[in-house]
């Protein structure tokens, strides 16, 4: 099956029929042209710049098993999905600039390399436009952000820098039209051109990389796994349930309004059992959690998968879209009791105030920057696979320019993850865990060169790192809290990957 170009008729293409990756004489020619001219712009400026190709692909191919296939020992690689938003897909591997900060101006640092990196780059013109990421044409910086500006410090983090955005060497797209319900996919690849470089050495690069880029389905799940897994928390359940009435205490005496704790439950492989293959694991979540933000990030021997249902900020254009979600309830086989639930949930005072600290603190944020803000009136239920939440969708539009990553600083971490006022709860946080909560809770997704982008919270998700699966729930603590059900509460967000986990 060749590949398919999209100024180029198949049968004009030479390209191996093994792989539909190789490029074709005419790809090869553009993307050298582009190479040349970064080397150009590399020599007069002194700086390195970012050069990319996007081309058409065949449909049927599935971006994420490709990454997954492809990934060599050791790389960065990304994959992100959004299965019933319109079947998008963003996967990625290898790494061509890796941008990292710590500490309080980390969104800005990571902002502003980036922003130069894009401006400089020699990529898709506007008419060859493909879609990219769903947004603009030619390279992507994806990854995350620790909860935390100074997060990810204990040795379990290893490779999760409280910023780490990594542009890289092949992202592979997929995007279904609305208009013809046809699937169209793409493959960008890129290069950093240094002033010493060549373009013909950059080429050579590139090729080797598409090169050994493979279609072979993703792995799946064993169901039935040999050898034994120990499921533990990291801290007895007791110390949680103290946690929530030591939260409770201050809210009651006028501390806050509200605070987040979170607490960490390992699954330890032993005897005869294998380490955990985040491959299988996100492939077992993308079918099970269609409505959600599906992602696995990965960052030398470790991974951090999650299936999250919370978007912390879409940026296109002038137009931003989030998504405040704070109440939860579990689910029910049973269609009556789980609509009965549900009703439960859309009437508990409790949820209901919880739910409404998180609209307030988002609108009082995007109103400093926006024209206008918009949000319906109450909110509506978001049913995942085995918990429903209270949602409500706010929009935006931006009176000034501001890109995706100043977007993050200005709302991370909201009162879902974090609490209010922020100022009091951010320091509790940590004293009232115990834990250091890494990535947990913080941004995690793309950003585009035009300035676009969407990063979900990171939710209903493990740190895979050796034999140990690590993972994280929290709720949101608010007067009336009762710590035995806030217990049970984090049970039930648990279960959306601990029974995968520990077979």
């Amino acid at each position: 099956m060749a590949r398919i170009s999209t100024d180029t008729p198949p049968s004009a293409r030479a390209d191996s029929p093994f792989a539909p990756f190789l490029l074709a004489n005419v790809d090869r020619e553009r993307l050298s042209a582009r190479l040349q001219l970064a080397v150009k712009r590399a020599r007069r400026s002194g700086r390195e710049t970012l050069a990319a190709l996007t081309l058409a692909l065949p449909a049927g191919i599935d971006p994420s098993a490709v990454v997954a296939a492809s990934r060599r020992p050791g790389e960065p690689w990304f994959l992100l999905e959004q299965p019933e938003r319109g079947a998008r897909v963003l996967a990625a591997l290898g790494e061509v600039v890796h941008l990292t900060a710590a500490g309080k101006e980390r969104f800005a640092t990571v902002a502003d390399r980036w922003r130069a990196l894009a401006a400089a780059a020699v990529g898709d013109p506007p008419e060859e436009s493909s879609d990219l990421a769903a947004a603009g044409a030619g390279p992507v910086a994806l990854g995350g952000f620790a909860f935390a500006p100074a997060g990810g410090e204990d040795p379990t983090w290893s490779g999760f820098a409280p910023a780490s955005l990594v542009v890289p060497e092949v992202a592979l797209t997929r995007r279904r039209s609305p208009t013809d319900g046809r699937d169209h996919v793409r493959m960008m690849v890129c290069a950093l051109a240094a002033p010493d470089d060549t373009a013909q050495e950059l080429l050579a690069r590139l090729e080797r990389r598409v090169g050994e880029l493979r279609e072979r389905p993703l792995p799946l799940l064993d169901p039935a796994p040999a050898g034994r897994y120990r499921v533990a928390s990291a801290m007895p359940p007791e110390h949680y349930e103290a946690a929530v009435a030591r939260a409770v205490e201050l809210i009651r005496a006028g501390r806050l309004e509200k605070v987040v704790l979170a607490r960490e439950v390992q699954v330890h492989a032993s005897g005869g059992a294998s380490n955990f293959d985040p491959a299988a694991l996100f492939g077992v979540l993308r079918e099970g959690f269609p409505s959600c933000t599906v992602f696995c990030v990965g960052r030398d021997d470790a991974a951090f998968v999650a299936a999250s249902p919370e978007l912390l900020v879409r940026r296109e254009g002038h137009r931003v879209s989030t998504l405040a979600l704070a109440g939860s309830m579990r689910r029910s086989a049973d269609p009556a009791v789980d609509d009965h639930l549900g009703a439960q949930l859309m009437h508990s005072e409790k949820d209901r105030e919880e739910h409404a600290i998180v609209i307030r603190r988002i609108e009082r944020t995007l109103r400093q920057h926006a024209l206008w803000t918009a949000a319906p009136p109450d909110p509506t239920l978001v049913k995942v696979a085995n918990i429903q939440h209270l949602a409500t969708p706010i929009r935006a539009q931006l009176a000034q320019p501001l890109d995706v990553i100043e977007l993050l600083e200005l709302m991370h971490p909201t009162p879902a993850v974090g609490g209010e006022p922020l100022a009091t709860a951010r320091p509790l946080i940590p004293a009232l865990e115990g834990l250091d909560r890494g990535w947990y809770a913080g941004p995690v997704g793309w950003a585009d060169a035009t300035g676009d982008g969407e990063f979900c919270v990171a939710l209903r998700c493990a740190l895979l790192r050796d034999r140990v699966a690590r993972c994280y729930a929290g709720v949101g603590v608010v007067r009336d809290s009762d710590p035995a059900a806030e217990l049970a509460e984090t049970e039930v967000k648990l279960a959306a990957l601990l029974p995968l986990l520990a077979g």
